[in-house]
Parts: C-alpha cells; structure tokens; sequence
C-alpha cells in the first residue's frame, strides 16, 4: 500500500494544479448579443468561421491583421469593433486561443497569415493578446508590416517591424501604464501612440465590465470607432 502511495503522489500533485488552472481558464469574459449580431455578414463584410477562429473579408485587398483577443476574454466579444475595422479598409484574422489565454499561442500568426495574400500583413491584439502579439513580432519582423496593440505594450525589441500603433484608454485600471512608457524604448521610428480620452480597458471589447477597470466616460461604440480611426490613419496603405 505504502509503494502504491508513493506512486500516486506525484500524478495527485500534477492533476490538482492542472485541474485548478481549466477550472479558472473556464471562467471568462462572455460575448454579449451585439458582439454576436456583428457575426452576420452584410453587403460590406463577409464574416465566416475558420478553422483558426473568424475571418472578417471587407473591400480591403491590401491589409489583414491578425488579431489575439484579451486573456480570459471569449473571442467573439471582438466582433464589432474587428467587424468595423473590415469596413474601413483593414481585413481581419481572429484568432481564438487554447484556453483563452494568447500565453499558449504566440506564435499562431504564422500559419494564420500564410494563408492569405495580402501586400500588408499586420499583428496584434488586447490586453495580454497584444503582448503575445508583440513577442511574435520581434522574431517575425521580416515578414510583417506592423504591430498594432490595443491596451497593451512590447516586451521585446520591435525597431525592426515598419509600423507600431499603439491605443489605449485614459481611465484604463488594468493596463499598467508605466509599462507602456518603459515599452517606448522597444518601438521603431514609426511609432503612434493614441489615448484615448474617456476610455477604458473592456470597451475594446464588448463582454461587459472588467474586474479592476477605471469607468469609462465614452461610450463603447465611440472608444471602438476612435480606435478604428487611429489605425486607418496610422497604419501604411
């Protein structure tokens, strides 16, 4: 019996940890119903599903953004302001993470991107999204032609990637803002950063409030339509 105990110990103590981490990835941040709605294609967009996630196809033949959604965040909640985003000239790869968490799909944009043929190829995403995003960037600068974050930062060296657009909220409680500075010195010459006055962290999304957020003092469709705006302007054409 004590041999039969020695054995199981270990596996017990891979198992708890394991189990406690799927029970906490499976509480996350849910779409709402116009996060659904914006999955319906109209005469502009045409929004398919895809082996990787969802496939937003505007009248753009020039520009694709790969995009990885926030941490703990359903995928889905990005519709509108990706959907948006197609409409205005930028096509768009949504990608939809193991366990919600970007951390174990970094480097997904390189099968993602290689399967579409467009001259302009860009990375980026929310929140931790956007960090994973970045860390793809600084090994694949090459191939892209920027890096676009929203409420997020790079961690690693991106002097090397053509464009770097950075957007964020001004009431922003989750994002450390310090970071943001500190991340300044990763970015190429090409590099915007716009705050948005009166944003926050969830309102590039639309699954709700986000635990530890500032209030928003702009509503979640004009956050989204700056945000859209910023990167049209920003982004190489």
């Amino acid at each position: 019996m004590k041999k039969i105990l020695k054995r199981l110990i270990p596996v017990f103590l891979l198992i708890v940890p394991a189990g406690s981490f799927l029970v906490y990835a499976g509480i996350c941040y849910h779409a709402d119903e116009p996060a659904l709605k914006a999955l319906a294609s109209d005469g502009t967009v045409t929004v398919c599903a895809t082996g990787y996630g969802w496939y937003f196809d505007g009248p753009s033949g020039e520009n694709v953004l790969c995009f990885y959604p926030g941490a703990k965040v359903e995928e889905t909640a990005y519709a509108p302001l990706l959907f948006r985003l197609a409409e205005q000239g930028v096509d768009v790869c949504l990608v939809k993470m193991p366990f919600r968490f970007a951390f174990f799909g970094a480097n997904k944009a390189e099968e993602v991107l290689a399967a579409y043929d467009y001259p302009n190829k860009y990375v980026g995403g929310h929140s931790l999204g956007g960090a994973m995003a970045a860390v793809y960037a600084a090994d694949h600068a090459q191939d892209l032609s920027g890096v676009i974050l929203f409420a997020a930062y790079p961690t690693k060296d991106l002097s090397d990637v053509p464009v770097l657009v950075s957007i964020y909220g001004s009431e922003d409680g989750v994002l450390n803002v310090d970071k943001v500075r500190e991340g300044r010195e990763y970015a190429p010459a090409d590099y915007t950063e716009t705050v948005i006055e009166g944003g926050n962290h969830a309102q590039f999304g639309n699954y709700g409030e986000q635990r530890g957020d500032g209030n928003a003092s702009v509503s979640r469709e004009e956050q989204q339509e700056q945000t859209v705006s910023s990167i049209i302007q920003n982004i190489r054409h």
